[in-house]
């Protein structure tokens, strides 16, 4: 039975966390859609942040600009492949993380399925600026990245994706 309880666990975690960082990705997107005008920065703590609101039509942090169609796709088959995985995760930690990339992937998606300039193609909002000429970004960026990030430390340091990391005795 527990075993049970923990699939259901780790399903809920990936779902909740996934529909939270979706929800808290396209609220900000709308307010700042509502508050901001393209291209002319509010500053936030100084000048360490500002908010400035471009359309993205590239990948995370503009990347591929002019590409949008490709991400779409490549968003939707990650997005169908990281539900797959959360069926057969093990790991809660995993299945956290997992939920957190879902959100992320899901949020620039919803952009670039519904948003101008038409379907499949629109662009994503974009709305932080941090110094050192970054790329301005998003939640979903900042999800997305992150997440991508501490896998690839992970598994660098022997952790299986989906599986629990054994317990050192």
């Amino acid at each position: 039975m527990p075993a049970r309880n923990s699939l259901t666990t780790r399903q809920l975690l990936f779902i909740g966390i996934g529909l939270g960082i979706l929800a808290l990705d396209q609220f900000l997107k709308e307010f700042f859609l509502q508050t901001l005008k393209p291209g002319q920065p509010i500053d936030f703590l100084g000048s360490i942040i500002r908010f400035t609101l471009v359309f993205n039509d590239g990948a995370a942090f503009s990347l591929g600009s002019g590409q949008t169609w490709i991400f779409t796709v490549i968003s939707s088959l990650a997005a169908v492949a990281l539900v797959g995985y959360s069926l057969r995760s093990k790991s809660i930690s995993w299945s956290i993380m997992g939920g957190f990339l879902l959100g992320g992937i899901l949020g620039n998606l919803i952009d670039r399925l519904f948003r101008p300039p038409s379907f499949g193609v629109g662009h994503v909002i974009d709305y932080i600026q941090i110094p050192f000429n970054f790329p301005i970004f998003n939640i979903a960026d900042m999800a997305i990245v992150t997440i991508c990030s501490l896998s690839v430390i992970r598994i660098m340091l022997g952790h299986e994706i989906g599986k629990e990391t054994p317990k050192k005795s």
